[in-house]
């Protein structure tokens, strides 16, 4: 059984999470809870592997050799029933860099791209950064979940939009996406012909009950319009070694993108990335399976006691995939910038405001649970305590 319960010290680490937040909470006394990183240690078999490398004591020039192409190959087979070829594979640092790829290739300046809001902060960032025009599709909260808007969607892809970011699972909304939605997204980029680059870092994290279906997957047709970028980072908490892979059949269009990666300078991954990715993908699977149980777990617990001992003052969106809780916190009726200083100030934990992911997300919250239960019971009884001391 792999170790989730031992709490490590990530302080001093050049840790984002935990050694930045005095910039970017102005104090240091609060908990953590925020970027999309876990606070457990990686599979043994990658730190081994990676061990081992270091050992050995030269960082060369490191090639990307068919070994590790079929790890990948063998990988979305198992975990995704998808069977790619070795061939459609190009790889970069990290997903965000693959979609800003995917958009200086196949976009102009002033060119719409589409998101579906609220979405991932960077999605905003890599297409304005890069002179283009954000239009969202807003997803639609029923109370209990989101759906999406195909009437805004099509008519949105009307006004001229020229590509898709398609984040699925969806973060932080925590949708997995079903074939049906999936097809009609499809259907409609392709009438309208507009490309589709589809995230899908959170492929691997879904829980039981839900099945991730990668867009590309659904047809030889889909396939073409679309641009798939993956990665084992998120999945075994590799983040910072930076390896992550795109998927592309069209072999004209994965040319493009390989000479785009070039231009940038990212034709080539680091060595302990390539070794990380690698040994995840070879032998990580037990590990991932363990921590789908403990996130489960996390999930419900969070869940259950947010909501019950707030009196239904805080509404947890029920996941579907991600370790990213989505916090619905409407009802303690204070505007959005004072419940960003209740949560530094009065619960002391550090979370994800739900307006960094677009207006929609207004009056949320996210909160990361792949952390050791006592540090999760730690910040859920924090934010419990401050929701009902502001109620008296």
């Amino acid at each position: 059984m792999s170790d989730f319960q031992t709490i490590y010290n990530r302080k001093n680490t050049h840790s984002y999470k935990w050694d930045h937040v005095q910039t970017v909470f102005q104090t240091d006394d609060i908990l953590p809870m925020w970027v999309a990183d876990m606070d457990f240690k990686a599979p043994e078999a990658v730190n081994q592997a990676l061990k081992e490398r270091a050992e050995h004591g030269i960082y060369g020039y490191t090639i990307i050799n068919d070994d590790i192409k079929n790890s990948v190959k063998n990988w979305v087979q198992y975990k995704h029933n998808w069977d790619i070829e070795t061939d459609w594979l190009s790889f970069s640092p990290g997903v965000i860099t693959s979609l800003h790829v995917a958009i200086q290739s196949f976009t102009k300046a002033n060119d719409k791209i589409l998101l579906q809001t609220p979405v991932y902060t960077p999605f905003f960032n890599i297409i304005r950064n890069g002179n283009r025009e954000v239009v969202e599709n807003p997803l639609v909260y029923n109370g209990e979940k989101y759906e999406i808007d195909f009437a805004d969607f099509e008519q949105k892809l009307q006004q001229g939009v020229k590509a898709f970011i398609l984040c699925s699972p969806h973060n932080p909304v925590g949708r997995v996406w079903t074939k049906d939605e999936l097809l009609k997204m499809a259907k409609l980029c392709i009438k309208y012909d507009v490309l589709l680059f589809a995230d899908e870092i959170h492929a691997d994290l879904v829980f039981d009950g839900y099945t991730h279906i990668p867009m590309a997957s659904i047809s030889e047709e889909i396939a073409e319009q679309t641009i798939t970028c993956m990665s084992p980072t998120k999945t075994f908490n590799l983040a910072g070694l930076q390896a992550s892979f795109i998927v592309t059949t069209d072999r004209k269009k994965r040319v493009v993108i390989n000479r785009e990666l070039a231009q940038q300078g990212f034709s080539m991954l680091n060595t302990m990335g390539v070794i990380a990715l690698e040994a995840a993908y070879e032998s990580g699977k037990p590990w991932l399976t363990d921590l789908m149980d403990v996130l489960l777990e996390h999930k419900r617990y969070a869940k259950k006691k947010l909501e019950e001992e707030t009196n239904g003052i805080l509404k947890v969106i029920d996941s579907e995939a991600t370790y990213l809780l989505w916090v619905d916190c409407s009802k303690l009726h204070i505007d959005d910038k004072d419940l960003q200083t209740f949560m530094i100030e009065q619960a002391k934990v550090g979370l994800n405001p739900g307006s960094a992911y677009g207006k929609d997300g207004e009056q949320f919250m996210r909160i990361n649970i792949a952390c050791p239960k006592a540090t999760l019971e730690d910040g859920i009884n924090r934010i419990i305590r401050a929701v009902n001391h502001l109620k008296k």
